[in-house]
Formats: structure tokens, C-alpha cells, sequence
């Protein structure tokens, strides 16, 4: 149970207790500042009966015992803990014996100090000796402080067993309660992104008839909210964190993907992201100037690990260009436009006289998702440059004409199944035939003008077939999406590019999937995750087990999976805002609304979106007949 307030995090077991063991403990920007809390009354640990995430960054422990030793079998006294990622606890009891009690409570605290790192690898050291510090105890070391403060001040502090107590007389029906702050020495309290009035997510609500819809968006809301951070230079530029607890920050291509899934919650969180980035991007005269660094990834067991850069730089005016659409204004594009060029450039220049791009450059194979991503890039590219009167939209929609043409006859592999997309071309002209979740990309075509999708690299009967392998038993988990088929060499259910389900690729599947118009695969492949979601407390990890789902059965947990993480949590926008089917025009002024066709959740009605900068609010009846029940003045509905 992970609360998160970046860059605070506060990590339990549903015990409440927090020992020390594994990963639990206080953090604080990656440093574990406490790592055992135990509560004792009246000398024994209170039984755990319930343990919930009440939000994001709060969690909800309850425990009970029996003081009164006439009271039989029934507890007398709850013991209610309630924890934030802000790094303060509070510990309440309440009696409910019928004469007064006399209750001694001790908490007992330690810590070592640890980076989440050495405590992710095993490597950490033993407990601090504390020492009292005003209301409370402190620990100190080469790597730094922490001090935990109570207010009531303790009764006794001993600082050799690391032990606060108090001694508390509850009347018949009386409580009591100890409020503990955890922080390192001198710093303030955390002051998260997600809770400052100037967040940059719009609240937006679903309801329906899908029990589940509801909890996905507020919560996918929620934990997009808590992964919020700030450029420390430029405190007004937000943007997410990749994951928690293993990647607390900025992951260029994931920032960049969770913010254009999304957009429906408006443009500030795509245009702070964009600007960070931007601040990060190569310029000349270094070698590939125009490119957003990022990490290598690993792509499994049949290609090299793949460049996040590609990934992000390809992403970059894919997000400028359709966050325009849905209403970042003109002034705020025009600023971000000179990166987008620059990326662009970085297309072409890496391209030169080929046809398809590399990844990693050079000398890379030629992966189906790089193409995918990089046609995307060259349509949507060439209307944000045209669009703004900037030249170099001509070459970008040639390249792409030329990139589809060879992608139909040179990525397609003929078999009896009806074919399949390669996974990639190999530098000799050999194909990687293995099936995977990365062929979504290709049904991800991107948003133009008067909400038309671009042109895909597949053709009608390609875009068919695959939509129907898709949907097959050996890519659809019943859970979702596997991220390799699970006949293919080398599957592995929890191998996350080799058959983990992932919820980025999942959704992006279900929504590409609608907008062709295959809504039976999409339908199978939205309830499979909505169950999953529920499974979760529909706070969605970043991946899951690809084991096929059975009657009575749950999906599996990964162990190395963030939950939550900003794809996974974008995700769960996009997968109900699909269902909608909003394509916004707002430098036109219209809205475009394609829903889903056969209503796969019956009703579903979503308040509180963000469009062309006002809210915008949907309704899509069980006909699958979509109606606007809130938008920006003068903003036209569409054809």
C-alpha cells in the first residue's frame, strides 16, 4: 500500500504496522527517513482487522484488543491509524468498555536512512542509534537526519530502545490521539504538486452503468495528481513522475505519453511537460542535435534493448500538435514550436536518403513501433508546421507516403493465418516475426484537423487482420493485452516486454481499435482490463501477468511493477474517454464525437473534461448516441 505526495511516499503492508522490513518505511526525494513504526497498547500489538487507501497519499489502518479483562470475546478499544505520504501519522483510540481505562501506548521508531536504491537491492545497513529531540527522537549519519516529533510531547522518551510513550485515561466512550511528524532535519512539510490549487488535471468524473467506471477515473485522477512534480528551475512547469516507487522521476517518453492520454483533462499538463523536455533537447553542434535523450529499455528476448529518446523525440510534436487541438493556445504553441522543429529535423536528418528509422541509431533494426511512431510524428508534424506557416511540411508528408508504401510490402509476413505485422526489420533485410503488444502502435494513427485521424501505415485488410490476431486467445489475456503472444518463442507471462500485460499498450489498443471500427476486439480487450482495474482497487499497476484468465481467478501481480504509474494511470483515461469518442478542433471551434458504436458499459456519462479550455461534459446513451451537456461558448459540434 503506497500513499504518494511526491516527494513524499509512505509504503505498509494491509497491517498497519510499519517494521522495517522490505520496502516500508517514511520517504522522502528517494530516502527512507523512518522505516519502523510499532504501535503497542497496554503492551500488546493491536489485532489488524482493516487496512484502506482512502485517497492517493492517505491510507486508513484499524485494529482492536480487549483492555477490559471481564470484556469476553469483544474488543473494547479500535485502534485507528491513519497515514500520509506527507510524512505524518496519527494514532487514535477509542474506548468502548463500559468503565475507565488506563491505557499505556508506546511507539516504537527506527530508521537507517536508506536510499530506496540499496533498499530495492538488499544493501541496506543496520538501524541508527537516536538520540531525544524535542518532542521526539532524531537520527543522524553520514547521508543525513531525521526526526520524529509527537504532539502530545511523550510522557517518557527513550532513546537507546527508540521508544515514545504516553499513558492515556479513556472514560466509557472517550478517545485519545497521537499525532507523529516524520521529516529530515529542518525541512518543511511536502508540498505536493497534485494538492495546490494550481494543478494543472481538471477534476473530472465518470458515472454509468458500469459499477466500475466511476472508481477508474477518480482514482486514475488521483494517482495522476500524486506523481505530479515541478521543475525546481521553473516551478510552472508540472509534469509526471514515471512510476513509485522504483521511478520517481522524469521518464521522457512515458511523461510524454501520459500526458497526451491525458489531454481530455486539459493542455497545462502537456504544455508543462513539453517545456521541461524541451529544456533537455540536443542542440547543434552535438552529434544528433534535435533529439530528447533518454534511457535504453529492454525489448525482451527477440531485439536490443530499444532508445527511449527515439521514442520521445518522435512523441514531442505528436503531443504539441493534438494538445493544440484540444485547445493550447496559439501563443503557448508558437513558443514551443522551435522544438518541435528541431525534433522534426532530427527525423529527417536520421532518415537521410532510407525509408525507415532506425532504432537505436545507429545501425539499429527497424522496429514496427518506430515506424508506427514515426508517421505519426511526419503527418502530424507537417500540420503543426503548416498550420503556423512554417516550411517542411511537404518533405514530412512524402517521407510518410513513401514509409507507408514500403511498410505494406516489406513489414507484412504471408501465412495461413491471414499474416501479420513483423516486429521488426533487421539491418540484412530479414524480418522478426514474433507477434507482440507493440503492433498496437500502428492502429495509434493520431489526431488532425476537423477530427479526422491520420492515415495508418496498414491497409484495410491489414488493419482488419490485425485487429483480429489482436483479439485472438493468444494476445488477449482476458486480463488484457499480453505483451508477446503466448505461442510465440520465448513468452514468459511475467516477462514485461516478453507477455506481462501492460495497461499503456492495452489501451491504446482499445482505442485504436474503436476508431477503426473493430469494436468486438476492443469490447473484449476494455471489460478483461475494467476487471483488472477492479482487482487492483483500480488503482491500475504499470503492468500485470499475462495468465489467461479462468473463472474465480485474479491477475497476478508483477513484483518489479510501479503501481501507481503515469501511463497506467493516463491509461485509465483514455480507456473510458475512447468510449467517447472526443476529437476536438478547438483552433476551429468544433468537437467531433465518434463513440463507440455498440456501448460496450452501457450508459456512461463524463463530467468535468477540459476542451478548447473550458469544461466539457458527455453524455453516450445505451444506443451509443453521444450528447454534449457542457461545453466551451461557441464551440460547434462537428459532423
Amino acid at each position: 500500500m503506497i500513499c504518494i505526495a511526491l516527494p513524499g511516499l509512505a509504503i505498509s503492508t494491509d497491517q498497519g504496522q510499519l517494521t522495517g522490513q522490505g520496502l516500508e518505511g517514511f520517504y522522502r526525494a528517494g530516502k527512507r527517513v523512518l522505516s519502523r513504526c510499532q504501535v503497542r497498547v497496554a503492551g500488546r500489538e493491536p489485532l489488524a482487522i482493516h487496512a484502506r487507501m482512502t485517497a492517493a497519499d492517505q491510507a486508513r489502518f484499524v485494529g482492536t484488543l480487549r483492555a477490559s479483562p471481564d470484556s469476553g470475546p469483544d474488543p473494547d478499544v479500535v485502534v485507528e491509524r491513519i497515514r500520509h505520504a506527507e510524512g505524518t501519522e496519527r494514532i487514535t483510540l477509542r474506548s468502548a468498555a463500559v468503565r475507565p481505562l488506563r491505557l499505556p501506548v508506546e511507539v516504537a521508531l527506527g530508521t537507517d536512512l536508506a536510499p530506496l536504491g540499496a533498499i530495492a537491492s538488499g544493501a541496506t545497513g543496520p538501524e541508527l542509534s537516536a538520540s531525544v529531540h524535542d518532542s521526539g527522537l532524531r537520527w543522524s549519519s553520514a547521508a543525513g537526519n531525521a526526526c520524529v516529533t509527537a504532539e502530545p510531547p511523550p510522557s517518557d522518551a527513550l532513546a537507546s530502545a527508540g521508544l515514545l510513550r504516553w499513558e492515556f485515561e479513556l472514560p466509557p466512550g472517550g478517545s485519545a490521539s497521537v499525532e507523529l511528524r516524520v521529516r529530515p532535519d529542518g525541512a518543511g512539510p511536502v508540498r505536493a504538486v497534485g494538492r495546490a490549487a494550481t494543478t494543472p488535471l481538471a477534476p473530472a468524473r465518470a458515472a454509468g452503468d458500469h459499477p466500475g467506471v466511476q472508481a477508474l477515473l477518480r482514482t486514475s485522477v488521483e494517482d495522476l495528481q500524486a506523481l505530479l512534480l515541478r521543475d525546481p528551475a521553473h516551478p510552472s512547469d508540472s509534469h509526471l513522475a514515471a512510476g513509485v516507487p522504483w521511478r520517481c522521476g522524469l521518464a521522457p517518453a512515458e511523461a510524454l505519453a501520459a500526458a497526451r492520454m491525458a489531454l481530455p483533462l486539459g493542455t497545462r499538463l502537456a504544455t508543462g511537460t513539453l517545456r521541461t523536455l524541451a529544456r533537455t533537447q540536443l542542440q547543434a553542434p552535438a552529434p544528433r542535435a534535435g533529439m530528447i535523450p533518454g534511457p535504453r529499455r529492454d525489448a525482451g528476448t527477440h531485439l536490443p534493448p530499444s532508445c527511449t529518446g527515439t521514442e520521445a523525440t518522435l512523441l514531442f510534436p505528436v503531443l504539441l500538435a493534438e494538445a493544440r487541438r484540444w485547445g493550447l493556445p496559439e501563443q503557448e504553441a508558437e513558443e514551443l514550436l522551435p522544438s518541435a522543429e528541431q525534433c522534426l529535423a532530427w527525423l529527417r536528418n536520421s532518415v537521410g536518403d532510407g525509408t525507415y528509422l532506425c532504432d537505436p541509431q545507429p545501425g539499429g533494426p527497424a522496429r514496427c513501433e518506430t515506424q508506427a511512431h514515426a508517421h505519426r510524428a511526419a503527418l502530424l508534424g507537417a500540420d503543426l508546421l503548416d498550420s503556423s506557416g512554417r516550411p517542411g511540411g511537404a518533405w514530412l508528408r512524402e517521407w510518410a507516403r513513401s514509409l507507408r508504401a514500403s511498410f505494406q510490402q516489406e513489414f507484412w509476413i504471408d501465412d495461413l493465418g491471414g499474416g501479420r505485422p513483423a516486429a521488426a526489420r533487421l539491418p540484412d533485410g530479414r524480418l522478426v516475426p514474433h507477434l507482440g503488444a507493440s503492433a498496437v502502435h500502428l492502429l495509434d494513427t493520431g489526431l488532425l484537423g476537423g477530427g479526422e485521424q491520420a492515415p495508418g501505415l496498414l491497409d484495410k485488410v491489414q488493419t482488419e487482420q490485425l485487429a483480429r490476431l489482436l483479439g485472438g486467445p493468444a494476445m488477449d489475456s482476458g486480463w488484457g493485452l499480453r505483451g508477446l503472444g503466448a505461442k510465440e518463442a520465448g513468452h514468459n507471462p511475467f516477462g514485461h516486454r516478453s507477455g506481462a500485460v501492460r495497461v499503456h499498450e492495452t489501451a491504446v489498443a482499445v482505442a485504436g481499435l474503436i476508431a477503426a471500427g473493430y469494436e468486438k476486439e476492443a469490447n473484449a480487450l476494455l471489460r478483461g482490463t475494467l476487471a483488472a482495474a477492479e482487482a487492483f482497487g483500480h488503482r491500475m499497476p504499470e503492468m500485470y501477468a499475462g495468465e489467461q484468465r479462468t473463472d474465480g481467478s485474479a491477475p497476478l501481480p508483477h513484483p518489479a511493477a510501479c503501481r501507481p504509474a503515469a501511463t497506467a494511470a493516463a491509461a485509465g483515461v483514455q480507456l473510458l474517454t475512447a468510449l467517447v469518442g472526443i476529437r476536438p478542433d478547438a483552433p476551429a471551434g468544433t468537437v467531433t464525437l465518434r463513440p463507440a458504436r455498440s456501448a460496450p458499459l452501457g450508459e456512461i456519462v463524463l463530467t468535468g473534461l477540459r476542451v478548447a479550455g473550458a469544461p466539457f461534459s458527455v453524455r453516450v446513451g445505451r444506443l451509443g448516441l453521444a450528447m454534449v451537456e457542457e461545453a466551451a461558448d461557441g464551440l460547434q459540434l462537428g459532423v
